[in-house]
C-alpha cells in the first residue's frame, strides 16, 4: 500500500488494512488500521494508532498519537483528537463477554479533543465543540461548548475560530452579534417600597408578545434552550440571579450574561440560542411572539446548520 498506488502515505513501520483511505491521507509509524476502518481525505494518522473495523473517520481529521479508535466510533471532518485521548464502547465490560452491539460514539465535524481525555460510550460531542485535557466526559456535549473537569461541565463556548467567546454585560451596542440580536433596557425603578421592572410591548419590543413562560430551579450544571425558531421572536429577561445566554448565527456566536433586571437580549427568528451557567436563584422571564408550536422549533444542530446554508429554504 504505498503512496505511488493508493493515494495515500503509508509509513514503512505502520500497517494499514482497509483499502477505504482517501487520497493525501498519512498513517504514520506504528499505527495499525483494520480492514473494516473508513478513512477520509487528508487525514494524519499520527505513531501508535490502533483504529478497529467499525469506524468512520471523516476528512482532515488528526488523531495524535497513543489514541486508539474502537468499534463504533464515528468521527466527522476536521476533527482534533489530541494525544493518548481514550474512548470507550462498552459500558459494563468484561474480559471475552461482547456486546451484540458497541455503543455509538459520536464526535462530530470541527471538534476538537484534549489530551488524555476519557470519552464514555454513546456519548456524542456536538459540532465545534472543546474538550479539555484530561477531562472525562459522561454526557452528550452541545455544538460550540467548552467543557473541562471530571465529570466534564460547561465553561464557556466557543467562536468559529476556536476562541472563547465574549461575554457582555452591558447594554450597548454590539454590532458583531448575530443576526439582528440585541440587548435592549427595561425600565427600572426603586424607592423604598422596593423595586420595579417596567416594558412596553409596542415601543421597546420589535414584536407584540403572545405567551410567556418563566425559566427557574434549574441546575448550574444544566442547558436550556439549544434550538432555534423558524418564525417566533423572543426576548429574554433575567429578573433575578444571572444566566449566560448564546446567540449563533451559523457563522458568528456571541455569549451575553443577563445578571439585572433591567438588561433584556432579543432574539429574532432563525437564530440558535442557548441558556447555560444558571445561578441557584435565577428566574428568566421568555416573552414570545407566538404561542406554542412545536413544528417551529429547530432542535437538531445538524439541520440548524443545512438550513441556514441552504437560506432556511
Amino acid at each position: 500500500m504505498s503512496e505511488l498506488t493508493q493515494g495515500f502515505f503509508l509509513h514503512p513501520d505502520g500497517r494499514c488494512d482497509t483499502q477505504e483511505v482517501g487520497a493525501g491521507t498519512r498513517i504514520w509509524a506504528f499505527a495499525h488500521v483494520l480492514p473494516g476502518a473508513r478513512i477520509g481525505r487528508d487525514c494524519n494518522i499520527c505513531d501508535h494508532v490502533f483504529i478497529e473495523n467499525d469506524v468512520v473517520v471523516g476528512d482532515r481529521v488528526t488523531v495524535k498519537s497513543g489514541v486508539q479508535l474502537w468499534d463504533g466510533l464515528r468521527v466527522g471532518d476536521d476533527v482534533f483528537i489530541g494525544p493518548n485521548a481514550t474512548f470507550t464502547n462498552d459500558p459494563f465490560p468484561r474480559s471475552k463477554v461482547h456486546p451484540e452491539r458497541y455503543a455509538v460514539t459520536t464526535v462530530e465535524a470541527g471538534a476538537s479533543i484534549g489530551a488524555n481525555a476519557t470519552i464514555l460510550p454513546g456519548i456524542t460531542i456536538g459540532f465545534g465543540a472543546m474538550v479539555g485535557a484530561g477531562s472525562v466526559v459522561t454526557k452528550d456535549v452541545p455544538p460550540n461548548a467548552i467543557v473541562y473537569g471530571h465529570p466534564a461541565i460547561i465553561h464557556g463556548y466557543a467562536d468559529r475560530a476556536g476562541r472563547v467567546a465574549a461575554q457582555r454585560h452591558e447594554a450597548v451596542e454590539l454590532p458583531e452579534m448575530p443576526a439582528d440580536s440585541r440587548l435592549f433596557h427595561v425600565r427600572r425603578a426603586q424607592d423604598i417600597r422596593g423595586q420595579l421592572a417596567a416594558l412596553e410591548f409596542g415601543p421597546d419590543l420589535p414584536f407584540e408578545p403572545a405567551r410567556m413562560f418563566a425559566v427557574f430551579g434549574v441546575p448550574s450544571t444544566r442547558v436550556r434552550g439549544a434550538h432555534a425558531h423558524r418564525e417566533c421572536h423572543q426576548a429574554l429577561i433575567c429578573l433575578g440571579g444571572s444566566v449566560s445566554v448564546v446567540v449563533d448565527d451559523g457563522s458568528a456566536i456571541e455569549e451575553v450574561v443577563l445578571d439585572r433586571p433591567d438588561i433584556g437580549i432579543y432574539i429574532p427568528p432563525k437564530v440558535w440560542a442557548t441558556q447555560y451557567a444558571f445561578s441557584d436563584d435565577a428566574v428568566l422571564v421568555v416573552l414570545a411572539s407566538h404561542p406554542y408550536d412545536p413544528d417551529d422549533y429547530v432542535r437538531d444542530y445538524s439541520e440548524y446548520r443545512r438550513l441556514v446554508a441552504n437560506d432556511w429554504t
